[in-house]
C-alpha cells in the first residue's frame, strides 16, 4: 500500500500553487542507498521514489505543438492531467552535493546511466532498482556528488523489471473513439519479437479480418507477399497468431500488419512532463517541497532511444519552462545518430528504431539533423535542432561507429547531401568514439551476425566527456569536436573506406538508406530524394583513423568495426542491427601469411609485451592531457595491458 513520507526537505503529497504545472508530489519511499555507504567526500546517498501529478493548458503556446492535447479530457479548470513516476538518488547531506542535477531520460523505461558511466559489471544486466554498493559500480557519479534523477515519459513501457512510466489520457474526437488505419512491423527472432504470436502496438478497433492485412517479405526492398486470412487470426484486440496453430514465423522476415487501431494516447505529453518535472526540481515553486535541494545546474543524458528523445525535445522547443528559463543547461546525447523519436504523434510507437532491415520506414530520420542551421535541398526547408533563442543548452553529440552506418551520424556535421562540412554552433561539440558499436561491450559471440561482435568499451571516453561537460557549465570548454572530416579524407562513402581484403570476409558497402518515403503507414520511398550519410575511413588494419581513439584502438590487438552482417537464414547480408565486428589479429607473421591476412600480426606490431604496454601507456597519457580520458581510467588501461598475455 502506498504511504507518503514527510521530512525536513520534502513534504509528501504537497500541493503547488494553482499556476504550477506540477501540482502534487507524493513520495512512496525514502531509504538509504548502498547500505549507507560513503562515496568519498560526498558521503552517503539515499533513494527517493514516488509520483508527481501535473497539468497542461492546451491553449498555452508552450503546449500547442503536443499532438492531440486539445482532444484530451480536461479537469474542471480546463487543463489536461497526467501522472509521472520518479526515482532519485541524492546525497543525504545536501551541503556535500555538487549542486548539479544529472537527469537521465530513461530508455524504454530502463535506467542505463549508472551502467554506462560507473563501470557496473555486465553480469548485473539492466539495473532499474539500484540499491546496493555493487549497483554503484566504481561510483564515479556518486563521488562527483551528482543528484541522479529519472522520471517516466513513455506510457507503454514494459512493466516486468521496475521500468519507470507515465500515465497520460486517451484522445477522443469530441467524446467518440478515434480510429485510424495504421501499420505494425514485426521481425521474428530479434528485438524480443516471438515466432508465433505478435503483440500489436495499439488495440485493434475490431477483430474483423476483412479490415486487416498481414504481409511478409524477406528484406526491406523485397516485394511483400500477402498472407491469406486462413494463415493468421486475431487472438484478441492486442495480439495476432499465425495459423494453423503451432506455425512459426520465418526468422528475420519482415511482417507488416495493417489494421484499424483505436484510442491513441496523448504520448507527446512525455516531452512536457519532462520539462515541467525538471523545471520544478531546479526551481521549486514552494520552498518547503524540495526533492533536489540546492540545484544550480541541470544536465540531461540520453542514450540511444532517449538520446533521440533529447534531440527531439530540443527541436520541438521543450527546453524552455513556463517561467521562461532553460530546463536543461546541458545535454549529453549518446548513440542517437541524426534521428529523433516517434513520440509526439497520433498512434505513436516510440520504441521503434530504424535500421537497414528493421523498422526502416518508421518515423525517426527527418530534417533537420544538425544543430547547425542548414538548407535542405531534398525537402526545400531550412532548419536546425537548436533555435538560437536563449533556450539552447550546451550540447555533446557522442556516437559510436555504428551510428555512421545505421543512423546517419555524419549528417550532424555535413550538409544533407554530404558535400560540405558545416560549422557547429559554439555551444555544440560532436565526437565519434572510434572502433565502437551501438551496444557498448558485449560478448564476442556472433549471435545473429556473421562476424564475432565488437567487445570494445566506450565507457572511458564517456566518463571523461561527462566531466568535460560539467566543467563547461562553469566556463571551461571541452575539447574540440573529434569526428571524421571531408577536408582530411577521413569521412568517405561506404564503398571507399579502404578496408583490408580479408579472405572470406563480407565487407559492407552501403549505409542504411535515409530519405523521403511519405506516410509511415504506407511508405513509398523516393530514391531520388535521399540524403547522403558518409562513414569513417579506416587504416590498413581496418581500424578507424579519427575520432576519440582510445588506447586499445591506438594500440589494437584486433579490428573493431561499427558494422556487422546478418548470417544466412536471418536477413542474409543486411547490416546486423546495430552490432559491430571483432576480427582479432594473428599472433605471428607466419600465422597471418598462412591465413592470407594482410593486417599486421601482434608480433610485427609490438615485438614483445613490454613494447605493447609502452604503446598503451603513451596513448593513455596523451588522452589524459587532451581531457579525453580520466587519470583513473588511464591507469586501468595500463594495468590491463600488463595483465594481457599477447606473446
Amino acid at each position: 500500500m502506498r504511504r507518503a513520507i514527510a521530512f525536513s526537505l520534502l513534504l509528501a503529497a504537497t500541493a503547488f500553487p494553482a499556476q504550477a504545472k506540477i501540482t502534487t508530489v507524493t513520495v512512496d519511499r525514502v531509504e538509504d542507498f548502498a547500505g549507507g555507504m560513503s562515496f568519498g567526500d560526498v558521503g552517503a546517498y539515499e533513494r527517493v521514489i514516488g509520483t508527481a501529478k501535473g497539468e497542461l493548458d492546451p491553449k498555452n503556446s508552450l503546449n500547442r505543438g503536443i499532438v492531440d492535447l486539445a482532444k484530451a479530457p480536461r479537469n474542471g479548470r480546463g487543463l489536461v492531467e497526467y501522472e509521472v513516476e520518479f526515482f532519485l538518488l541524492r546525497p543525504k547531506d545536501p551541503a556535500k552535493s555538487s549542486h548539479t542535477l544529472l537527469y537521465e531520460v530513461n530508455n524504454r523505461g530502463n535506467k542505463y546511466l549508472i551502467h554506462q558511466f560507473d563501470r557496473v559489471s555486465l553480469a548485473k544486466g539492466i539495473i532499474n532498482d539500484p540499491k546496493t554498493a555493487e549497483d554503484a559500480g566504481d561510483g564515479l557519479l556518486f563521488r562527483r556528488g551528482y543528484t541522479l534523477v529519472w522520471s517516466g515519459w513513455d506510457p507503454d513501457v514494459p512493466r516486468n523489471n521496475h521500468q519507470i512510466s507515465i500515465k497520460v489520457p486517451v484522445a477522443t474526437d469530441h467524446g467518440r473513439p478515434i480510429v485510424r488505419q495504421i501499420r505494425d512491423e514485426f521481425v521474428p527472432g530479434n528485438r524480443g519479437v516471438g515466432e508465433d504470436v505478435f503483440q500489436l502496438s495499439h488495440e485493434a478497433a475490431d477483430t474483423n479480418q476483412a479490415k486487416a492485412k498481414l504481409t511478409a517479405r524477406h528484406k526491406e526492398a523485397s516485394p511483400a507477399e500477402i498472407i491469406p486470412s486462413a494463415g493468421w487470426t486475431f487472438v484478441d484486440g492486442r495480439h495476432i497468431r499465425l495459423l494453423p496453430e503451432g506455425t512459426k514465423a520465418e526468422k528475420g522476415a519482415i511482417y507488416d500488419f495493417h489494421y484499424r487501431a483505436k484510442d491513441p494516447k496523448v504520448t507527446g505529453i512525455g516531452f512536457a512532463a519532462t520539462r515541467d518535472f525538471v523545471a520544478a526540481l531546479r526551481d521549486p515553486l514552494q520552498t518547503d517541497t524540495v526533492l533536489a535541494p540546492g540545484i544550480n545546474h541541470t544536465i540531461a543524458v540520453g542514450i540511444s532511444q532517449s538520446g533521440r528523445f533529447l534531440r527531439d525535445f530540443l527541436w520541438q522547443g521543450f527546453n524552455r519552462s513556463e517561467s521562461g528559463n532553460m530546463v536543461f543547461d546541458a545535454a549529453f546525447s549518446y548513440i542517437a545518430g541524426a534521428g529523433k523519436v516517434f513520440l509526439n504523434a497520433e498512434f505513436a510507437e516510440p520504441f521503434r528504431t530504424s535500421t537497414q532491415h528493421e523498422d526502416h520506414f518508421m518515423p525517426e530520420n527527418a530534417f533537420p539533423f544538425s544543430e547547425a542551421r542548414l538548407h535542405d535541398p531534398v525537402t526545400g526547408r531550412t532548419g536546425a535542432i537548436l533555435h538560437g533563442d536563449g533556450s539552447d543548452p550546451l550540447v555533446l553529440e557522442v556516437n559510436s561507429s555504428t551510428e555512421y552506418w545505421q543512423k546517419g551520424a555524419s549528417l550532424l556535421t555535413t550538409d544533407p547531401l554530404g558535400e560540405r562540412e558545416v560549422p557547429l554552433p559554439a555551444n555544440v561539440r560532436a565526437y565519434l568514439i572510434a572502433g565502437t558499436h551501438h551496444y557498448g561491450p558485449v560478448p564476442a559471440e556472433p549471435g545473429l551476425c556473421v562476424n564475432r561482435r565488437n567487445p570494445h568499451d566506450p565507457a572511458p571516453a564517456l566518463r571523461a566527456l561527462l566531466v568535460d561537460l560539467d566543467d563547461w557549465l562553469v566556463g571551461k570548454p571541452p575539447p574540440t569536436s573529434r569526428v571524421p572530416r571531408l577536408a582530411d579524407g577521413t569521412l568517405v562513402p561506404p564503398n571507399a573506406i579502404g578496408f583490408p581484403a580479408l579472405p572470406g570476409l563480407r565487407v559492407v558497402a552501403e549505409t542504411n538508406w535515409i530519405g523521403l518515403y511519405g506516410d509511415w503507414v504506407h511508405p513509398k520511398p523516393d530514391r531520388a530524394k535521399a540524403y547522403r550519410p558518409l562513414v569513417p575511413k579506416v587504416d590498413g588494419a581496418g581500424n578507424e583513423t579519427t575520432g576519440i581513439r582510445l588506447p586499445d584502438i591506438v594500440a589494437p590487438t584486433a579490428t573493431y568495426t561499427g558494422w556487422n552482417v546478418y548470417a544466412a537464414g536471418f536477413a542474409d547480408g543486411e547490416l546486423c542491427d546495430r552490432y559491430g565486428s571483432y576480427l582479432p589479429f594473428a599472433r605471428s607473421k607466419a600465422e597471418r601469411l598462412a591465413a592470407g591476412d594482410p593486417r599486421p600480426s601482434l608480433e610485427e606490431l609490438y615485438g614483445d609485451q613490454a613494447s605493447y604496454v609502452a604503446k598503451i601507456t603513451a596513448a593513455a597519457e596523451a588522452l589524459v592531457k587532451e581531457r579525453l580520458l580520466l587519470p583513473e581510467d588511464a591507469q586501468r588501461y595500463v594495468e590491463t595491458a600488463k595483465a594481457e598475455k599477447l606473446f
